[in-house]
């Protein structure tokens, strides 16, 4: 039998980047797919995976189906609600199907790999997943920079959660491969150090509850139905990708106004 040697072993990215993409399932109905999911993301090289809400897990079909992943399934993170699964995210896209009360980007699975792809060399992404039969809500919806659409048969659109998270996961391993030159050197690589962090998940909802409080005290926001203005505002700002210290630039001005008010 021939012998490999290393000039003939395929290029591999490395953990770099695309380790710091997120897998995130919410509302999982079948524990099954929560180890499909895992088994997927494992095979494109990534390990981060958090749940939110899932019906039942741990549970032994997870571990069947994880099929060796079981590291996955173990470092899996368990929270409660989305906000709290991409509190340090600085990108966050949504897979969904629904996008007509949001105005921020919808992309297919290769531009939304580079979105995240480029965001993860800041920290971490989030690439999030939504129900089995009904997917994200408007409100989970919220929380997202972009949206990504996989184009699949109009005559038959139905895809299995892992078989979504399989597709996205090789999206962003091929977009990872992509800026691997012929040595295995990476050649296209984001640092955090050379411009202003985008802000983290956390800090963008503290803004916007900021602005929540200071539009209802000058009366420019009703209180008893300020969501229509709010989700506009936040759509805003998520499309703009405000770096950290603009958010603080922002949060100080709304201060201000409720002090000078």
């Amino acid at each position: 039998m021939e012998s490999r040697t290393d000039e003939h072993r395929p290029i591999d990215p490395g953990p770099g980047a695309a380790a710091r993409v997120r897998v995130v399932l919410v509302g999982t109905t079948h524990p099954g797919n929560i180890g499909s999911a895992a088994r997927a993301m494992k095979a494109m090289g990534m390990r981060d995976l958090a749940l939110v809400a899932p019906e039942r897990f741990p549970h032994a079909d997870a571990t069947a189906l994880a099929s060796g992943a079981d590291d996955v399934l173990a470092g899996a993170t368990v929270v409660d609600t989305l906000t709290e699964a991409v509190a340090d995210c600085h990108q966050v896209v949504g897979t969904s199907a629904r996008t007509r009360t949001h105005s921020v980007p919808v992309l297919e699975p290769d531009g939304a790999a580079s979105r995240v792809l480029g965001g993860a060399g800041e920290g971490p992404v989030a690439l999030v997943f939504g129900r089995e039969h009904s997917g994200l809500t408007n409100e989970e919806l919220d929380h997202c920079h972009a949206f990504v659409r996989i184009p699949t048969d109009p005559d038959f659109s139905s895809l299995n959660l892992a078989g979504s998270v399989q597709i996205m996961t090789w999206a962003v391993r091929r977009a990872a491969l992509a800026d691997v030159g012929e040595s295995g050197a990476v050649v296209r690589q984001a640092s955090a150090a050379e411009r202003d962090p985008a802000a983290t998940h956390a800090e963008l909802e503290g803004l916007f509850e900021h602005y929540e409080k200071t539009l209802e005290a000058i009366d420019v926001l009703d209180p008893e139905n300020p969501r229509h203005t709010m989700r506009r505002l936040r759509h805003l700002y998520l499309r703009a990708e405000p770096t950290a210290s603009e958010v603080r630039l922002l949060r100080g001005i709304l201060t201000h106004t409720l002090r000078g008010r």
